[in-house]
């Protein structure tokens, strides 16, 4: 599948870097190894524990036969250290957070490199800061660049995209994401982007009404969502603002893009002292398990897509690297900066993700 193709990892040792790599791995690609930490590159290559706190807790790949991976040391302040790490790949997923600081240069070198460039960014205004500063220099360079590639804002995008599609509408009055969590252990690095997102909007919350952004100093609704069965209905935090408010309208006609996450799951991200997710399984994944259900309503009609799965980290590599995939095999509608339900055929992505995500129609 991946055919040996090299595929940068910047911030591969990370947690999600790590899945990431181990998905490539897995497809055939050739992982490039890319971070700050020498030490932690080369463990991580070697199927070595990583030094420092909470070694062999993190997923990743294991020794074993196959290519030799490379292994290179960069630093966003350092953009000439990234044009040599990122020399002979075929593409760069940046997994390295928070992306308000990683994504703006991690993507010039993309575009010097002339290569496509995938994120897994959650970050709103990272988001935000990708559409509006690169948009017009990536169509004119003729590179891919698809933010927000995960999780939240890629797996939202591509549900509402396929259930609009299904329907024949070119536009739709409302879209409504909903996230039933098992439970939330944030990873330090969903806590660093957290904090540095309420830094950037000034401790205001935000919600996209009225075909835009609005920023709030109230507390956001509660209400309850009917999830489908064995979930049930739940009370839910309304206006839980993530990346879809920004991967939906870039593309799609929605006047009303509103999301929503179990009261369960927000309170542990907001509690200091949840744990980080833990491995329970031979592939590093966490107990936790997620129904996203989506409703779309125009005029009237209502288009209803569900998927499900396990571990919103661990999930979030196929996404990225099914994205890779289709870019460097030409099965993207276009260069510039594109939102995952804008980038591919939405339907046919999500098929393409049976094993790791069961979605219902």
């Amino acid at each position: 599948m991946g055919a040996g193709r090299t595929v940068a990892v910047f911030g591969a040792t990370g947690h999600t870097g790590r899945f990431v790599v181990a998905e490539l791995r897995a497809r055939g690609f050739v992982p490039l190894l890319v971070g700050r930490n020498e030490e932690k590159l080369r463990a991580l290559a070697e199927g070595r524990p990583a030094p420092g706190p909470g070694a062999g807790a993190e997923p990743g790949p294991g020794p074993g036969p196959g290519p030799e991976w490379s292994v290179r040391v960069a630093s966003v302040d350092e953009p000439a250290s990234l044009d040599r790490a990122f020399a002979g790949a075929d593409a760069v997923v940046n997994c390295a957070g928070p992306f308000a600081e990683t994504a703006a240069p991690v993507i010039e070198a993309a575009l010097r490199a002339g290569i496509p460039y995938v994120d897994v960014a959650a970050e709103i205004e990272a988001n935000l800061d990708t559409f509006a500063e690169f948009g017009e220099r990536a169509r004119a360079a003729g590179v891919v660049v698809v933010p927000a590639m995960a999780f939240f804002g890629g797996l939202g995008d591509l549900l509402v995209t396929a259930a609009t599609d299904a329907a024949g509408w070119a536009a739709a009055d409302e879209a409504h994401i909903a996230y039933g969590l098992s439970g939330w252990h944030p990873t330090a690095g969903t806590r660093d982007a957290g904090a540095v997102s309420r830094r950037r909007r000034s401790g205001r919350r935000v919600r996209y009404a009225g075909g835009r952004l609005e920023y709030r100093d109230d507390t956001a609704p509660a209400t309850k969502w009917d999830f489908p069965e064995p979930m049930g209905t739940r009370a839910v935090i309304g206006e839980f603002s993530m990346a879809d408010i920004v991967t939906v309208p870039s593309h799609l006609a929605v006047p009303e893009v509103r999301t929503y996450m179990t009261v369960e799951a927000a309170s542990e991200l907001a509690a200091p002292d949840t744990p980080a997710p833990a491995a329970v399984d031979e592939h590093g994944r966490s107990a936790q398990t997620f129904v996203v259900d989506v409703v779309v309503r125009s005029g009237g009609v209502e288009r209803r897509v569900t998927a499900r799965g396990q571990d919103i980290y661990a999930v979030s590599a196929p996404l990225a690297v099914e994205a890779v995939r289709r870019v460097i095999d030409g099965r993207v509608k276009g260069a510039g900066v594109r939102s995952a339900g804008a980038a591919f055929d939405a339907a046919d992505f999500l098929r393409a993700l049976s094993g790791h995500v069961s979605v219902e129609w």
